[in-house]
C-alpha cells in the first residue's frame, strides 16, 4: 500500500482503542503535518513540536471524546492553529501577521488540506530540507527517520544499534543546524536541486539497507526500516515524477523488498540467494518494480544513472524463476557499467561475482585478489567471503575455510557471523 492510499479516516468511535488508533494515525499523518506547520514557521524543529502537542490535545481529548470522522484532518488542524497562536506571540513576525491575520482571524482553518497537491509540496520540501548537505549523512538519516519515518528516538537507536543519548543529541544538532544556518525550507532549484537529490535518495538508500543486511546486531533483517525507507522512495518518486534516479531508487527497493520473506529461515537465519525458495517471492513487488523502472527509461534523458543500473541487476534477479536462469552476462556488463559511472571497490566486488557466475572462479578470484589492498575494503568481512566461496569451488578447500573463519571474524551482525561460521565448517 502507498502513502497516498492509506486510510486518514475511521468512523467516528469505530476504534476500540482511541490510544492505539491514535498512534496509529499519528504515525502515519505526522510527515505531512509536519511538512504543513513548518511553511509556517519555518523551522522543522518547532514544527515537530507543534505536531507533537497536537498529538498530545488527540491523547486528551479522544478518549473522552471520541476518535473524529476524520482524525487526520483532527490533527492537521489542531497543529496548524498552534502554529498560527505561536505566530501571534512572535514580535519579529508582526508584518507577516498583518498579512496573514485577518484572514486567519476570520476563516477558521479548513478540517483538512484544500489542496493535496500543497501538502505534496510541503513533503517534498521537508524531505529536502531534513536531507541537506550542512548536515553528516548520520544526521540526515536519523533526522529522516525521525521526521518522515515517523520512529521514535528509542526505535531510531535500536535499529542502528547507538546509545539513545547520542541519537537524541544527533537529532537535537540537526534541528539547531537547520536553524542557525538559516536554510531555507524550499526545494532548491536548478544545480542546488541535482546535489541535494543526490542526498535524499543516498540517505533513503542508506536506511534500506541497514534493514535489509543489518550491520551489527542479533536480526539480520529490519523489516520496518524497509517499509520506511520505501515508503519515502515511493513518496519521492511520485513528487518528482520527471526525475528518472527517483524512479529508478523506487524500483531498485521494490525488487530488493520483493525477496524479503525468502532471505530468513524460520529460525531468523539468513538464507542465500540460491538457495531462496523464490515462490516466496512477492511478485507485486517485483510488478512494480518493473513499473518503476519503466517510468524511470521514460523521463531519462542520457546515460543510465547509479540506481537505474543497480535497478536493472535487480530486475535480472528478478525476472529469473530459478538461481539457474540468472542471466549472468548481463549482471556482469551492468556491475562493468556502475563501475564506469559510480567507481567503487565494493563494486568491482559484485561484479567479480557475477563474472564467477558466468565465466568460472578462476578470473574472478584474480579480480578479488587485486581488490585485498584496497583500504575500503580492509575489515569489510564480504571480501574473504566472496574470496572463500571461490576457493571452495576451485576444490581448494584449507583456504577457503580459513578465509570464510576471517570474514567470520570481521562480521558484526551474529547471524551473519553464524552463517559463515557454518560455511566454514562445511568447507572442512
Amino acid at each position: 500500500m502507498t502513502p497516498e492510499s492509506q486510510p486518514t479516516a475511521a468512523p467516528h468511535g469505530n476504534a476500540t482503542d482511541p490510544h492505539s488508533t491514535i498512534e496509529t494515525v499519528f504515525r502515519i499523518e505526522s510527515p505531512r503535518i509536519i511538512a504543513a506547520v513548518a511553511r509556517l514557521v519555518r523551522d522543522v524543529g518547532i514544527a515537530e513540536e507543534l505536531a507533537q502537542d497536537a498529538l498530545v490535545a488527540a491523547l486528551e481529548q479522544w478518549p473522552r471524546d471520541g476518535v473524529p470522522d476524520n482524525p487526520g484532518a483532527w490533527l492537521m488542524a489542531t497543529a496548524r492553529h498552534r502554529a498560527v497562536d505561536l505566530i501571534r506571540r512572535r514580535e519579529n513576525y508582526a508584518r507577516k501577521l498583518q498579512e496573514i491575520g485577518r484572514t486567519l482571524e476570520t476563516t477558521a482553518p479548513p478540517e483538512e488540506p484544500a489542496a493535496p497537491d500543497d501538502i505534496d509540496d510541503d513533503l517534498l520540501r521537508l524531505v529536502f530540507t531534513t536531507c541537506h548537505p550542512v548536515l553528516s549523512a548520520e544526521a540526515r538519516t536519523a533526522l529522516t527517520l525521525r521526521l518522515l519515518g515517523g520512529l521514535t528516538t528509542p526505535e531510531i537507536a535500536r535499529a542502528f544499534l547507538a546509545p539513545e543519548p547520542t541519537i537524541a543529541q544527533r537529532i537535537v544538532r540537526a534541528k539547531r543546524t537547520l536553524a542557525t544556518k538559516n536554510i531555507a525550507f524550499e526545494v532548491p532549484y536548478g544545480p542546488d536541486r541535482e546535489a541535494r537529490l543526490g542526498s535524499v535518495l543516498d540517505v533513503i538508500y542508506l536506511i534500506f539497507n541497514e534493514g535489509y543486511a543489518a550491520t551489527a546486531g542479533d536480526d539480520w533483517l529490519r523489516p520496518s526500516l524497509c517499509e520506511d525507507a520505501l515508503r519515502l522512495a515511493r513518496l519521492v518518486a511520485a513528487l518528482m515524477p520527471k526525475e528518472p534516479e527517483a524512479h529508478a531508487l523506487a524500483a531498485l527497493l521494490e525488487f530488493q523488498a520483493s525477496r524479503s520473506a525468502a532471505r530468513t529461515g524460520p529460525d531468523g537465519a539468513p538464507v542465500l540467494l540460491r538457495d531462496q525458495n523464490r515462490r516466496r517471492w512477492n511478485r507485486l513487488l517485483i510488478a512494480r518494480g518493473i513499473t518503476a523502472l519503466g517510468r524511470a527509461d521514460a523521463v531519462s534523458t542520457g546515460a543510465p544513472g547509479p540506481y537505474a543500473l543497480q535497478a536493472a541487476i535487480a530486475a535480472c534477479h528478478a525476472h529469473a524463476y530459478t538461481y539457474d536462469e540468472t542471466d549472468w552476462r548481463t549482471i556482469a556488463l551492468l556491475y562493468g557499467l556502475l563501475a564506469a559511472r559510480s567507481p567503487s571497490p565494493v563494486v568491482e566486488l559484485n561484479r567479480a561475482v557475477a563474472i564467477s557466475m558466468a565465466d568460472g572462479p578462476a578470473p574472478a578470484l584474480a579480480l578479488v585478489d587485486a581488490l585485498a589492498s584496497e583500504p575500503a575494503l580492509r575489515d569489510y568481512h564480504l571480501l574473504p567471503s566472496v574470496r572463500g566461496d571461490l576457493l571452495l569451488r576451485l576444490g581448494r578447500t584449507t583456504e577457503a575455510k580459513a578465509e570464510f573463519e576471517r570474514a567470520a571474524s570481521l562480521a558484526r551482525n551474529e547471524r551473519e557471523r553464524q552463517l559463515l561460521l557454518h560455511r566454514a565448517a562445511e568447507a572442512s
